[in-house]
């Protein structure tokens, strides 16, 4: 039997403001549990919660980048549930009239294909607490700071088949946000989750299979495995004869499954009802046009720009934009250098894999763009080899100095003086007498690739440092004279 994987991703957005979303309360991380939790955000007696402004512009800059429709009237309900890190008994949150309605947002794949996802809604809530487990010695702890912090829940459409697709989606939207000035997206922190809806059902049927929730996914990798363990657990068990119930999972990342956690709710379970204590908020279009003034350019319209402006590649472009920092990074050493394909090839890949060796992000590179733009420069004017570059880069990532002064430190200067290299070339010709041999002899489409070995012995020679197109030029024509 052919199975279908059908997916759709509930993402949960934590909003940069300063203060949560009903009370004046801090959102800064890392502070003593329960120290930024404060009355309102506790629903103490006499309490009033009063919404954040800027939490309404967050949302609204969202939907307006996701070309979705912004509730003009939104309005706030009680979704009621009990849990130890719910300190009200009720999370407010928007059921009925959410501030962002239906849009749409286009996926890269890595096969080059893309694919376009639906956006249900976005709607404005608070977060709960956080339950600690760990130091308790059998109990649990409870840190309410988070209780309160503004929080955007997108919810996409069930358009995805694939966890490829679902960790391509979910990417775009940190993107997107990221862009937006939203929010860090820090995953470690909890600044973006997701909850995963996945059934499967046989290729070629319409109605949806039976869905199985897998709650609070906090990394990419962690997201695609965890929907192909529940997709395969799902397939499995309907081949046995069994049944998929619907309920809310957890993924367990050590035993790479996932458990069940509890029987999936349904809206009536929450008893939601409008909260007596918040107005509905009415958004003018005077508002919507301000906030839309002030939207930064998309990734979307930077990696068009990049492919217009730079003559990247709509794969390196995509590349490159998919963060904004790197794209701010890649911008300066393409305008600094004159050569923004170098460019291009040297952050996505020496500084990528730096800064993915050293678990750093691109605000903490160790090569300022500055410096980077002065290597690729001592490569465009045959100061260096490509080859020699890398050291270069090395030692510059060390704490060495630019491009120039490790050059110059190191004696790294490319050899390009024509008696040098044919020297060189004549010294390794004079000791290769069997390989000579052999290219005399050899059918005249073959001598290009055996020309590799007598290169390769003249590099050496020079420790790296001769021009590789001068040894080319010098060597093709040496050669070519015995024949």
């Amino acid at each position: 039997m052919e199975w279908e994987v059908v997916i759709g991703l509930e993402v949960h957005v934590q909003l940069a403001t300063q203060s949560k979303i009903f009370s004046g309360a801090s959102t800064a991380f890392g502070a003593d549990p329960n120290t930024q939790a404060c009355a309102i955000d506790l629903a103490m007696p006499g309490t009033l919660p009063v919404p954040n402004e800027e939490a309404f512009r967050y949302a609204v800059m969202f939907g307006l980048a996701m070309n979705a429709g912004i509730g003009k009237r939104s309005v706030f309900e009680r979704k009621n549930y009990f849990y130890p890190d719910l300190p009200k008994g009720y999370q407010t949150t928007q059921l009925e009239k959410p501030i962002v309605g239906a849009g749409q947002i286009e996926i890269h794949l890595e096969d080059g294909s893309s694919k376009t996802v639906r956006l249900h809604h976005a709607h404005l809530e608070e977060d709960a607490g956080k339950s600690l487990h760990e130091d308790f010695h059998g109990m649990s702890g409870i840190d309410l700071n988070r209780a309160g912090t503004p929080l955007i829940e997108i919810v996409s459409e069930p358009d995805m088949r694939s966890a490829a697709e679902a960790v391509a989606y979910l990417k775009k939207i940190h993107s997107i946000v990221t862009y937006l000035g939203i929010s860090d997206g820090d995953m470690s922190q909890g600044s973006l989750r997701c909850d995963a809806n996945v059934s499967v059902r046989l290729k070629g049927e319409e109605a949806l299979g039976t869905r199985a929730e897998i709650k609070n996914l906090n990394s990419f990798r962690f997201i695609e495995k965890a929907i192909k363990v529940e997709a395969q657990r799902q397939i499995d068990l309907i081949e046995d004869g069994g049944k998929v119930v619907q309920e809310t999972r957890l993924y367990d990342a050590d035993k790479n499954e996932t458990r069940s956690m509890r029987s999936k709710e349904v809206a009536n379970d929450y008893r939601y009802f409008p909260c007596p204590d918040l107005l509905p908020v009415v958004l003018s279009d005077e508002y919507i046009e301000q906030v839309r003034g002030d939207l930064p350019e998309l990734p979307d319209a930077k990696c068009a720009r990049f492919e217009k402006d730079y003559g990247l590649s709509a794969y390196d472009a995509d590349q490159v934009t998919q963060e904004r920092a790197t794209a701010d990074y890649f911008e300066q050493v393409a305008a600094e250098s004159g050569e923004p394909k170098l460019a291009a090839n040297w952050v996505m890949g020496e500084l990528a894999a730096l800064l993915n060796r050293e678990e750093k992000s691109i605000a903490d590179s160790p090569v300022s763009a500055v410096h980077l733009a002065g290597l690729i420069a001592r490569i465009k004017d045959n100061t260096i080899s490509s080859k020699i570059a890398k050291q270069v880069f090395e030692a510059m990532a060390n704490g060495d100095g630019d491009a120039d002064t490790v050059i110059e430190a190191k004696g790294l200067k490319q050899v390009s003086d024509t008696g040098a290299i044919e020297k060189l070339v004549d010294d390794v010709i004079a000791a290769s007498g069997a390989q000579v041999d052999n290219y005399r002899n050899a059918d005249p489409d073959k001598r290009p690739k055996m020309m590799g070995y007598f290169v390769g012995q003249i590099m050496k020679a020079s420790k790296g440092q001769a021009n590789p197109q001068m040894i080319n030029k010098i060597l093709k024509d040496k050669l070519d004279a015995l024949l």
